[in-house]
């Protein structure tokens, strides 16, 4: 036996383990989404203002203070995510029985890390110019594709895919046209934030340029579009889950209706209380929050709801139902 082959026999792992592996990659994934909305929030973005050194002497901070410690902090978590996503792919190879599609999806992890990286370091080298911070933001969104695909697929009890939630091609189709209209929402809510006060210098006194494309009015311009971009995704959502209720889905496609439409009727909420009070810090970061919350939600409604592709195209037959009539003959 090679050397390689006995490595990979030691680190063998069960499909059990291997779930939690994924898991923990997705968790980390979210994680740095959350504590890069508090920098954005707290205004720390050039804590450290160089990249890949936090300044240009050294690679650790020369001094600590509040906006200095967040980022840098965020910049350390950026170590974690990286290694829960190199042992995602490090043990979907590793995995028995191995397979393809899970070292595949894997792969993407890492990938996409390495590109957030740099993505977020020449965010900083621009001055945090608010069209690379927005591209930051949604390539995060869109690494969780993957990685919400590669948790519900690791889960699975063998090799072959779970017979999909929806019960019928028209459900699936529903479900997945959430999808785009749940990412142009967070596109919109990323040029809201691009508009706005937090701009990821206030902590560093940094001057940082803002989206302007209606002069004084275009923060309350982009909130009222984003506003109304999520009213849409709402409503749509609720009639999603009638649909699917009327067609009789299971629970596993249900739930995680269920669960965005809770989630979406907290972020009316709470952008409703924002606005309100002149968009505080805390519930700007909430908002960011509960949004990736919703967007891990919608993805999970969509894997579920399974590939319309592979979806039957009406719903199984009604075993209830009398046979049909036999065709008479007429001699």
């Amino acid at each position: 036996m090679s050397r390689r082959a006995r490595l990979r026999e030691r680190l063998a792992v069960t499909p059990e383990r291997y779930a939690r592996i994924a898991l923990v990659a997705l968790g980390f994934l979210t994680l740095i989404v959350f504590t890069g909305a508090a920098v954005r929030v707290t205004g720390s973005g050039l804590g450290c203002p160089n990249w890949p050194k936090c300044n240009t002497e050294s690679l650790t901070p020369t001094e600590i203070h509040a906006p200095v410690a967040i980022e840098f902090g965020n910049r350390m978590l950026t170590f974690l995510v990286t290694a829960s996503s190199v042992a995602a792919l490090l043990f979907a190879w590793t995995r028995r029985p191995f397979r393809r599609d899970l070292f595949l999806l894997a792969l993407i992890l890492p990938i996409g890390v390495l590109t957030q990286a740099v993505i977020g370091g020449i965010s900083v080298l621009v001055d945090l110019d608010y069209w690379w911070v927005m591209l930051h933001y949604l390539v995060s969104a869109a690494l969780l594709i993957p990685a919400v695909l590669l948790v519900l697929r690791a889960r699975e009890p063998g090799d072959v895919p779970r017979r999909p939630a929806a019960p019928d091609r028209l459900t699936a189709k529903a479900v997945w046209a959430l999808a785009p209209l749940g990412f142009l929402t967070l596109f919109m809510g990323t040029a809201a934030t691009a508009a706005g006060p937090h701009s990821g210098g206030e902590g560093t006194d940094d001057l940082v340029e803002r989206l302007d494309i209606k002069g004084e009015e275009t923060l309350d311009f982009v909130i009222h579009q984003h506003g109304a971009v999520a009213t849409v995704l709402g409503m749509s959502v609720v009639g999603v889950w009638f649909l699917a209720r009327r067609r009789e889905a299971p629970r596993d496609l249900m739930d995680p209706l269920l669960l965005t439409g809770i989630l979406l009727g907290s972020q009316g909420a709470i952008g409703g209380a924002q606005y309100a009070m002149e968009l505080p810090d805390g519930l700007v970061w909430l908002h960011v929050v509960v949004a990736t919350l919703t967007w891990l939600s919608l993805l999970w409604a969509c894997f579920s709801a399974g590939w319309p592709s592979r979806v039957p195209a009406s719903g199984p037959p009604d075993l209830a139902a009398p046979p049909p009539r036999e065709p008479s003959v007429v001699a």
